[in-house]
């Protein structure tokens, strides 16, 4: 993205004229930053203009008139939805000190806006017109209707206006709180710097880990080491590190973001944001927001939620209890009888575990794991798979040029999508990973189907000046994990945007991507890609034994952990009483039956659980549980009909990819599978004994 122009030169505003781009791609380089605040205000002004002919159409309100306006212009008036689209991409993936006070200005005034269009009564009645009075519609155009009317609904339009008033002051309040919950997160992890001049503190770490370590030293003006909370910096560290001490102090700086007395602190943000949703979903007569949350939930109730949850700790949680015992006594053949394992030291000596019992660790997988070599790799599983094609083109602009821009050929050679990648971390993006899309699919009104353009964005280990990036094989997973989800939208083939891709129930979104990750032990998949960045020398079958022998390593400590971080988010947002209790505490009592260690004082998830607190998964953090029961269902029939099935990837394309939120995901999965899924295919994967009367159930 340019910089801001501070000449006098007219120019006109690229989100109002025609991009006149490949495949009409975004501009990046012609879009600057006093651009987004004019966009946004003429947005909402067209936008207003469309609502005021809608409600003021003399015609009686019909589907096409009223629901999806096919005389109105969608380039004049999705000038909103264009903007909204770069400026909240760019935040997450390339913001700045402007970005960030911008959107503080636009946070309200965009919320006011929203809640104008969903609580305009004019508007909602020819809604409900139409819900009532419509020409047969098409299974699509059915559900289509369906949302926009559940839409008002869940978003006041029967409250009186009263109600509707404070719900609109909830609204405004909550966007504002979500927004600073973030920009406090990202502002206080980049803050932190572990700085090491003493070659003796790097006791254990890896050439590699080491020499990026200098490097980030080095592009921050210091001398000797530098460590950050960066997951390609944080992890390593605290794997291989001997240096305890340092361990802990990067261990606590991690985990209790959120909680210092610094303009940083989330804590009654957090508390705020929890009574909100609580006031929010009983205003529209629920008894809690999770209750609001799981009507359109494939899980449906928080019965069932809890009823999955009691499943996992039963079948789980004694394996993972059996797990930490292991790892202590590893650390006390190390350090000695008396030593008193910590969550610092977990990692080191898990490391130390899995090297005795597998001979296996990430660093003798990394030269394998070369950056261009894994998309190479990811890339041509979607080719084995699906017979798609990617095609990097330089001509495509990007919004830093650490990103890639990739044109994605279907197997008849049509152009299907295109797709960015951003691999690395920097200052003006958030941690994690994550997948978004630019452009959704959908079939305009002269029937010509406009393909998606998506994104996935991610924090992997950089190039340093001896080595390329070398990814561990936990990237690799994260790599084709949210690639699963950009299939997702680049394989869309729905009539409507907003049901197209990724656009489904939160707790079905997540299968596409897990499903993915299961090809990251498979041994004909590593064949494909995976050599030695410097003498091209093939993974040894030696190493992919180990990796397969060691696929369920603390497989049972990891589930129990998701569990316990769904235990929390259900403990809020069933809340049917105003949250008062100390947030910590309220943690500790919230996730205590999932806890394999006690909880550290000073530390807090809480204030830097982004996925509740500011993202989409508030009661709803149990989807990645969910989903993983569905992808382990649904990866068996690939490994009953091979892996690389073309016929059985074609049926899961067309059955759930393709179909997007079009119909409900039960409906979806069963026609795929021929049946529910049970937790079975999951349990035989993680190695895992089902306990004595334990009941096979269906989801």
């Amino acid at each position: 993205m340019s910089e801001i122009d501070t000449s006098t030169e007219k120019r006109e505003n690229p989100f109002f004229q025609p991009f006149g781009t490949l495949h009409d791609t975004y501009p990046f380089d012609r879009i600057r930053l006093e651009d987004f605040e004019e966009a946004f205000m003429e947005g909402i002004r067209r936008d207003k203009e469309q609502i005021e002919k809608t409600i003021n159409n003399p015609e009686k309100p019909t589907f096409d008139n009223t629901i999806i306006n096919i005389d109105d212009d969608p380039f004049y008036y999705g000038l909103l939805d264009r903007v909204s689209t770069v400026f909240y991409n760019l935040l997450g993936a390339e913001t700045s000190d402007e970005m960030d006070a911008l959107a503080q200005k636009l946070e309200p005034i965009l919320s006011q806006h929203a809640n104008d269009v969903l609580l305009n009564e004019k508007l909602f009645e020819r809604i409900k017109y139409v819900h009532h009075h419509h020409r047969k519609l098409t299974p699509e155009e059915k559900r289509l209707l369906d949302n926009a009317y559940e839409g008002f609904t869940r978003n006041g339009a029967l409250l009186n206006e009263d109600d509707k008033a404070r719900l609109r002051s909830l609204n405004e309040e909550s966007s504002m709180l979500s927004l600073q919950f973030s920009q406090n997160l990202r502002k206080e992890r980049h803050a932190f710097v572990l700085h090491l001049t003493d070659p003796n503190d790097l006791d254990g770490l890896p050439e590699r880990v080491k020499e990026t370590a200098a490097q980030e030293a080095k592009d921050r003006n210091l001398e000797g080491w530098a460590f950050t909370l960066d997951a390609p910096s944080y992890g390593p560290f605290m794997k291989y590190s001997t240096r305890r001490e340092l361990r802990k102090q990067l261990y606590m700086a991690s985990n209790s973001l959120g909680t210092h007395p610094n303009s940083e602190n989330n804590v009654e943000i957090c508390r705020r944001i929890v009574n909100l949703k609580r006031e929010r979903a009983q205003l529209l007569g629920f008894k809690c927001f999770a209750d609001f949350v799981m009507k359109w939930r494939m899980a449906s109730s928080t019965k069932n939620v809890y009823h999955l949850f009691d499943q996992l700790l039963e079948a789980y949680k004694p394996a993972a209890e059996r797990e930490r015992r292991e790892v202590e006594k590893m650390a006390r053949k190390t350090e000695g009888r008396q030593f008193k394992l910590e969550p610092w030291d977990f990692g080191h000596y898990s490391y130390l575990l899995q090297m005795e019992k597998y001979d296996i660790d990430s660093e003798m997988l990394r030269p394998y794991f070369e950056l261009s070599k894994v998309i190479e790799g990811v890339f041509g599983l979607a080719n084995r798979l699906y017979g798609i094609t990617f095609k990097e083109n330089p001509d495509i602009t990007v919004y830093h040029p650490d990103v890639k821009a990739y044109e994605v050929f279907d197997k008849d050679g049509s152009y299907l999508a295109v797709f960015y990648a951003d691999f690395h971390p920097r200052k003006g993006k958030q941690g994690g990973a994550w997948m978004t899309s630019y452009h959704s699919q959908y079939i305009n009104r002269k029937g010509e189907n406009i393909r998606p353009h998506v994104s996935v964005v991610m924090n992997f280990t950089k190039p340093t000046e001896s080595s390329p990036s070398l990814l561990s094989l936990g990237e690799v997973e994260t790599f084709l994990h949210e690639f699963g989800h950009s299939l997702h939208g680049m394989f869309a083939n729905t009539r409507f945007a907003s049901m197209s891709g990724t656009n489904v129930w939160w707790d079905f979104v997540e299968l596409p991507s897990q499903f993915m990750e299961n090809y990251a032990i498979e041994k004909d998949f590593l064949r494909m890609f995976a050599y030695h960045y410097q003498t091209g020398e093939p993974l040894p079958d030696e190493l992919i034994e180990k990796i397969v022998k060691s696929r369920n390593f603390q497989a049972a400590y990891g589930c129990i952990r998701q569990v316990s971080f769904g235990l929390l988010d259900m403990a809020y947002y069933t809340l049917r009483d105003e949250l008062k209790e100390d947030i910590i505490e309220f943690e500790q009592k919230a996730w205590q039956r999932a806890q394999i260690f006690p909880t550290v004082p000073g530390t807090c998830l809480t204030t830097q659980f982004s996925h509740i607190m500011a993202g989409g998964y508030s009661a709803g953090y149990y989807s990645y549980k969910w989903a993983e029961v569905l992808e382990a269902d649904a990866f068996s029939v690939f490994k009953k009909n091979g892996i690389f099935d073309r016929a059985t990837a074609q049926r899961f394309r067309d059955e759930i990819l393709s179909r997007g939120g079009t119909e409900h995901p039960m409906t979806l999965y069963k026609r795929f599978r021929g049946c529910e899924p049970t937790i079975d295919a999951l349990i035989r994967r993680n190695g895992i004994r089902r306990p004595r009367n334990s009941k096979n159930t269906k989801k």
